[in-house]
């Protein structure tokens, strides 16, 4: 496949898609290809009626800018009870062909691929920087979104570090944006191909970023506005507060905005876990010790929560909440339903885009009271309907005999 990587005449003012549509609300989750082993959680346990887009994680990307998929097991080879043995040609199984098989269901339902992560990032910096690498970082991606049927790339570089990081970040965001405005063309498709990113919100990082630069070549800025308290913190606090303290979300979307990028691209990010303190008397209290979380140390699926013995309690001023146990002395801070519900108010309030999950493992199943992602679709349908922009369908280039048959 052949990708456009420079032209100095390139607009992309000219092909840029709306995120989605306007005067409706996206609600997005990142699924990640490990969730299918211990927690067995599966790309059909997906809450589609209360999505718009899903984010897969993750792709990695070697030193010379290739990117590849992590776990090609998981992604595009393990068989389900329906798939056959017997196919004759070149199929697409695994994680993907669940996802393909549910776009072709939910025509409103976007799958991105999400490429670097916090374990995966390491690379960027060397790629970004060389415009050969960088060439083939478009190139490799593009071939990724083609063969396995997408609709977009996510980059999620946990974090550029110094400024010449943010030099290139804006290069790499350029010439992928032209790569997939080329692939769209020559394709015939009237339907341009989101490329996004997972943005920090935290001051030392974002203060880094040319985020007005960045602004002309993504569709959204999804804001990773959790983790800001956690067992790198002096006192036990609050993860992913709204407002108050020296980190809060709406300081960070208040960043983003005077920046200048438009609030419809900001997507406002909640976790569907909850960070632990133990031996510790409350918020703003010292603590030792994090606990054993559910699946790694000091973290617990939001399903999970509260535990028992606990008691949960709101913060009306942050806007947060947390459980606590006075015998076992633990705090956990996390958003509970009614926190979502507020966060669903201020999205609204503040004409922001929507709202992101990290991630879909962690949530009760969409009919049950307590689901993070069914708060947030129900609070948002409140205010506007969710995006329901087509997603794509059409990859007659895929070298995956299915994908190139619409999985029909």
């Amino acid at each position: 496949m052949d990708v456009l990587i420079h032209d100095s005449n390139y607009n992309p003012q000219t092909s840029l898609m709306t995120y989605s549509h306007p005067g409706t609300f996206i609600v997005c989750s990142y699924f990640v290809a490990w969730a299918i082993y211990a927690r067995n959680h599966n790309v059909f346990d997906l809450p589609v009626q209360n999505l718009t887009h899903v984010l897969y994680a993750f792709a990695n990307l070697d030193a010379d800018g290739r990117v590849f998929l992590g776990d090609p097991w998981a992604d595009t080879d393990k068989h389900y009870e329906d798939d056959s043995w017997n196919d004759t040609g070149n199929n697409l199984y695994g994680n993907f062909k669940r996802l393909g098989l549910l776009k072709r269901r939910n025509r409103h339902l976007k799958v991105s691929l999400s490429i670097g992560g916090w374990t995966w990032s390491t690379n960027f910096a060397g790629v970004a920087a060389c415009p050969q690498k960088r060439a083939n970082f478009v190139k490799t991606s593009i071939e990724l979104l083609n063969n396995l049927g997408l609709d977009g790339l996510d980059i999620d570089w946990e974090y550029p570090k110094t400024s010449e990081d943010a030099v290139n970040y804006v290069s790499l965001l350029r010439e992928l944006r032209q790569g997939l405005d080329q692939y769209a063309a020559a394709k015939g498709d009237p339907i341009p191909y989101l490329l996004t990113g997972a943005m920090p919100c935290g001051e030392t990082q974002y203060s880094l970023l040319r985020l007005s630069e960045m602004n002309q070549y993504m569709d959204a800025f999804y804001l990773m506005a959790y983790d800001l308290a956690g067992s790198w913190s002096d006192v036990a606090g609050h993860q992913s507060n709204l407002h108050g303290g020296q980190l809060s979300v709406s300081k960070a979307v208040k960043h983003y905005l005077s920046q200048g990028i438009p609030s419809h691209k900001i997507v406002v990010g909640m976790p569907i876990y909850g960070r632990a303190f133990q031996n510790t008397n409350g918020i703003g209290h010292p603590f030792q010790g994090i606990g054993e979380g559910t699946w790694e140390q000091g973290v617990y699926d939001f399903k999970k929560l509260p535990l028992q013995g606990a008691v949960e309690y709101y913060d009306s001023e942050a806007v947060s909440s947390y459980s606590y146990d006075p015998v076992k002395r633990e705090l956990i801070t996390y958003d509970s339903p009614l926190v979502i519900d507020r966060k669903a108010e201020y999205i609204a309030k503040h004409q922001l885009g929507g709202a992101m999950f990290w991630e879909s493992s962690g949530d009760h199943p969409h009919d049950h009271d307590r689901s993070l992602i069914g708060a947030v679709s129900k609070g948002l349908r409140r205010h506007a309907p969710l995006d329901s922009s087509p997603n794509h369908l059409n990859y007659p280039t895929s070298v995956y005999d299915n994908v190139r048959a619409g999985f029909q």
